[in-house]
């Protein structure tokens, strides 16, 4: 049964490659099912693959390949959760290492322009605490562009 509410993202025509990327990198993350255009339509052709269903981390998307109208942008993004360096180094590098970009915070993008942010739980916790442990590695946490755990845990030490 089709959810409720599902993420709606819009790609040039690359819907299909960036469900498979996701999928590949991303645990609980699958491609559902491709569905190809009945008939011709602005962005494409009868026959081109229109919409492409898929979840990332348990969330269900769409993919739709609807042209080049429409661009990603910061305003919308993946937050993803990590446990451990290893765990944040290896969604980072993935992202990063194929064709996508950093940025600043946890915050990258990738090929297709779409942002994520990978935010080590011991970055969230950190902040949470408030105070001067907040203000200590939220210092800390402005300069990084991927988050070092190590490094948010010593300043939150003090």
């Amino acid at each position: 049964m089709r959810p409720k509410n599902t993420i709606c993202l819009w790609f040039d025509k690359d819907a299909e490659a960036a469900a498979r990327f996701y999928a590949a990198i991303f645990p609980d993350s699958a491609v559902t099912a491709v569905h190809a255009a009945p008939g011709d339509y602005p962005g494409g052709k009868q026959g081109d693959i229109l919409t492409v269903e898929f979840t990332v981390c348990g969330i269900p998307c769409v993919g739709v390949n609807g042209g080049t109208r429409f661009r990603h942008s910061e305003a919308f993004s993946f937050a993803i959760a990590t446990d451990t360096q290893e765990e944040t180094d290896r969604y980072w590098n993935a992202i990063v290492g194929n064709g996508g970009q950093e940025s600043q915070c946890g915050w990258c993008k990738d090929r297709w322009g779409l942002s994520w942010q990978i935010t080590p739980r011991a970055l969230t916790a950190a902040l949470a605490a408030g105070g001067a442990e907040a203000k200590r590695a939220f210092a800390a946490m402005m300069p990084m562009r991927k988050i070092d755990i190590a490094a948010i845990e010593a300043a939150r030490r003090g």
